[in-house]
């Protein structure tokens, strides 16, 4: 392979900023080049190990965590509790933004280069089905931190984030809207699925996108969109596939573990160290939502401390998650129940259920919800999503799909408060992205 001055080292993925007025800030120097679906794989491999570890720090955003004071890391991070998006001082922990953008590059070469270079074969299809899938979730996630809630009735004029197509760190690009990120998120997943040639990725490389996992994400971003019938739709079709949970009667492998009867997808860790270890712990409203004798999800989330409650569920690489099926229970859920099938939705969320309660505790929940209406089902599962998921980076994302309800956190013995429906609920460009790009 050829060594050139022009391209990233793309084999091995150097991330680097050089602090330059552009949008994208890599360092282009002297590497190698991949040319065949060996080396694409690698650029892929590489891509994955550093997707942006982001479902934490959001975390802290929810009525999900409180911060420990006395933590070496709480001058990093207290800002985010504080819903602080400007302004913010220069040891705050930020938002990611140029990992986004470098994984987006990456996959940009494959696609554009690799689809020219690589030798035509089935190995060949699905790298680019993965690249494709991995550009449409990385946009994704990146409309959902930094775009509003969508809303079809504005997510045609509503800022979204800049869209990155081409293979050039020169550019200097403005940000698209709602609607045309979204639009290229569904783009890039239909190109996916044409060329996808795996199913199911097996246990320890179920990382990597396959037919099932690209189905999960149009799930989730059906939901996240509010279209129903694509919601329902798309999580039946997985959970044709696979339908599995983890009885919690019967084992105590976690539902969130890579190799659980749940996962489909093992890419991101759903609550990493560097927020975990000795910074925060279960906020009072997280403990206080569990039944702690019959919920059998309590002793394997979090265990009890003198003055709190620390968390235990695992972010370390054996507990990477991105889709598991219980998930797809509770889309389907949701998405009967809005489409007036409220007996259908009980009887499909019961199902995920009495594999998390003891006996005696599903009895109950079962007889609770037999008497629920729709809008008390409704706040039903929303409840059971923030048990189901804990700590998981989904929480954040429900308060802004749902009620964006208001949220208090003390810190200093101060209070800082997220009102109900507070623009805080899309979070803000990064500082330093709108240092180095003055169009955002």
């Amino acid at each position: 392979m050829r060594k050139i001055t022009t391209f990233i080292a793309l084999a091995a993925l150097s991330f680097t900023s050089i602090g330059c007025d552009r949008f994208l800030d890599i360092q282009p120097e002297g590497k190698v080049v991949p040319v065949n679906a060996e080396d694409y794989r690698k650029v892929l491999t590489s891509a994955y190990s550093r997707y942006p570890t982001h479902k934490s720090l959001v975390a802290l955003r929810t009525d999900e965590l409180s911060l420990d004071e006395n933590a070496s890391g709480f001058a990093y991070n207290r800002e985010l509790a504080m819903w602080k998006d400007t302004g913010y001082d220069s040891n705050t922990t930020e938002f990611p933004w140029v990992g986004f953008y470098s994984v987006i590059f990456y996959m940009n070469q494959i696609i554009n280069e690799g689809s020219k270079t690589m030798t035509d074969s089935p190995v060949k299809q699905q790298i680019l089905a993965e690249a494709y899938a991995l550009r449409a979730y990385s946009y994704f996630d990146l409309i959902n931190l930094y775009g509003k809630q969508y809303n079809a009735a504005t997510a045609s004029t509503d800022k979204g984030v800049p869209l990155s197509l081409e293979i050039d760190v020169e550019a200097v690009l403005k940000p698209s809207t709602v609607q045309q990120v979204y639009d290229q998120v569904h783009s890039d997943i239909a190109k996916a699925e044409v060329l996808m040639q795996e199913q199911q990725q097996s246990a320890g490389i179920n990382y990597r996108f396959s037919k099932i996992s690209l189905k999960a994400l149009q799930a989730r971003m059906a939901l996240y969109q509010g279209d129903w019938n694509r919601a329902l739709d798309y999580s039946q079709q997985v959970l044709t596939i696979k339908d599995g949970l983890s009885d919690l009667n019967a084992t105590n492998v976690a539902p969130h573990h890579y190799a659980s009867v749940e996962s489909i997808l093992a890419l991101e860790k759903a609550f990493d160290g560097s927020v975990k270890n000795n910074l925060s712990f279960a906020a009072p409203e997280l403990i206080s939502a569990y039944n702690k004798t019959t919920d059998k999800r309590f002793g394997l989330y979090f265990e009890k401390a003198p003055d709190r409650y620390n968390i235990i569920k695992k972010g370390d690489s054996d507990f990477k998650v991105t889709f598991r099926t219980s998930e797809m229970y509770f889309i389907k859920s949701e998405a009967l129940l809005k489409l007036n099938r409220l007996d259908e939705a009980k009887e499909t969320l019961l199902k995920v259920l009495k594999n998390r309660y003891t006996p005696e505790g599903y009895t109950s929940v079962q007889n609770d919800a037999a008497s629920m209406n729709t809008t008390d089902f409704m706040n039903f599962i929303l409840d059971e999503r923030f048990r189901e998921f804990a700590v998981e980076g989904h929480r954040w994302f429900d308060l802004r799909r749902a009620n964006q309800k208001k949220i208090t956190h003390k810190l200093g013995g101060k209070d800082f408060i997220l009102e109900q429906n507070d623009p805080r609920y899309t979070i803000a460009y990064p500082q330093s992205a709108k240092k180095n790009n003055p169009n955002l």
